[in-house]
């Protein structure tokens, strides 16, 4: 199982510079691949990821995720093939609808037939992607045409896929799904084998798709602190239905529930117990406020293979 890192990219203080600093610390510390959230008030974290990237080779970038409802497939197509021949074909496209509150409260874009929605932007961008001709009308999105970026290595396609109907999609059309906010049992349970059986449905292998965890995590003596404070960071998840179904499932009170927190012993093991699931790829997000504590989260990390 591999073990990665959210590269984080704060509104407030984003600059190039930092973010090039930043990535080069976790690179030189030996991480082979970090994940760029990309809230709706935040940089476009392709954009920097693509620019940080080229200064810092190495190290390879995931998003988790790019909302696909603000922007149409040919023009995702386009970006991401651009930012994947910059970086030597060191990206991974991770994809996701968002939320009804930004969606429709934001952008003023319905959140309706989501399944619909993804299965006709896929339809769009997966031959784009691949150099291909492309020509669908569908009941909410039409795509048509082709990009002239030959030769340029196309970004496997995740999806944040959680749902049933959604797992279905990602596993019959992608590389698989990442996830948040999703627990030990529901990964085990729900989770990776809904991925598998989908994909081996749709005549693929199991290891044609991958499962890629993101959860909080943090090494530290103060237990009951760190609780505390993934609670109060985390805590809009409990809002939003997705996340709150994965929690419910999960027979989680709320976010924190969800979090490694402990000594590198009582980590170390929760971590790679996932693997014996069939996660593939865990994904820490360090919240914890105290230096001393993210340093030992990185620390243990590093050493987890």
């Amino acid at each position: 199982m591999d073990v990665s890192l959210v590269w984080t990219i704060n509104a407030r203080t984003a600059s190039i510079d930092r973010a090039v600093a930043s990535l080069a610390e976790i690179r030189d510390e030996g991480f082979g691949r970090v994940w760029c959230t990309q809230m709706p008030n935040e940089p476009d974290a392709l954009t920097m990821l693509t620019v940080a990237g080229r200064e810092v080779p190495d190290i390879e970038f995931g998003t988790s995720v790019l909302p696909m409802q603000a922007q149409h497939p040919m023009l995702l197509a386009q970006r991401a093939l651009t930012t994947s021949a910059i970086l030597g074909g060191r990206l991974h496209l991770g994809l996701g609808l968002s939320h009804q509150v930004v969606t429709e409260g934001m952008w003023g874009i319905s959140y309706g037939r989501p399944v619909r929605r993804t299965e006709e932007f896929l339809d769009g961008l997966l031959p784009l992607l691949a150099g291909e001709k492309v020509s669908t009308a569908g009941e909410i999105l039409t795509t048509r045409g082709e990009l002239t970026m030959a030769d340029i290595a196309a970004p496997p396609v995740y999806l944040a896929a959680l749902g049933p109907k959604m797992l279905g999609v990602a596993g019959r059309r992608t590389a698989g799904t990442v996830t948040w906010m999703t627990g030990r049992a529901t990964l085990r349970d729900h989770i990776v084998p809904s991925l598998r059986r989908a994909a081996v449905d749709a005549g693929r292998a199991e290891s044609d798709v991958r499962t890629v965890a993101m959860l909080p995590v943090s090494v530290t003596d103060d237990a009951a602190g760190a609780r505390a404070a993934a609670a109060e960071t985390f805590a809009m998840y409990n809002g939003l239905p997705s996340y709150r179904a994965m929690l419910d499932r999960e027979g989680a009170d709320g976010p924190a529930d969800t979090a490694f927190i402990g000594d590198e012993h009582r980590v170390a093991e929760q971590i790679t117990e996932l693997g014996t699931f069939g996660v593939d790829e865990f994904v820490g997000i360090l919240f914890d406020r105290d230096p001393e504590a993210r340093r030992r989260t990185r620390a243990l990390l590093r050493s987890i293979d």
